[in-house]
């Protein structure tokens, strides 16, 4: 054991050290400045704070595997409009998106392989929410969110694809 690597999340957990150091910004409110709601993709090569040009405490960020509106995301958003103010969403889903690259099949088949029988049936209860095209992906994130009761229809709702080589977001309609 003591030739084994440190740990990422360890280093990552102690360098917060560092960061509350020099933290100021403790004071903020609690409800987001430009009462918005932005919701997209876990992919680390994504910073919607600087790529948006907000700043801490903006906006609120929902992030899951392709940013896909999901009924969690649905919960946080109801949270973000009901309990602090948000009046606008924005779906944004990224170019080189690993969802655009299996379908569930291939992941239950996976699992199926890697963690076992019982793992594979528990996860053929999940809709992992891969997509084949990206715009439509939008499309139809922005459509469940016109759709749902919990959304009321004076949330102005918007729809982007962030492109990972050049940093542009691009408007969908």
């Amino acid at each position: 054991m003591a030739n084994q690597p440190a740990s990422n999340a360890k280093a990552l957990l102690e360098s917060n050290q560092k960061y509350a150091e020099r933290f100021n910004q403790g004071n903020l409110p609690i409800p987001p400045a430009r009462k918005v709601a932005v919701v997209t993709c876990m992919d680390a090569r994504l910073d919607p704070l600087a790529f948006l040009d907000a700043k801490l405490g903006d906006i609120h960020v929902i992030r899951n595997a392709g940013g896909r509106v999901s009924e969690d995301v649905i919960r946080s958003l109801v949270i973000s409009e009901q309990l602090l103010g948000t009046e606008e969403i924005i779906v944004i889903h990224h170019t080189d998106c690993g969802m655009l690259t299996f379908k569930n099949e291939d992941l239950y088949a996976r699992i199926d392989d890697t963690l076992g029988e019982k793992a594979g049936q528990e996860a053929r209860k999940y809709d992992f929410l891969p997509f084949a095209d990206l715009e439509e992906s939008v499309r139809q994130d922005i459509e469940t969110l016109r759709q749902s009761p919990l959304i009321p229809e004076n949330i102005r709702i918007y729809g982007g694809i962030y492109d990972v080589h050049t940093g542009k977001v691009e408007v969908i309609e």
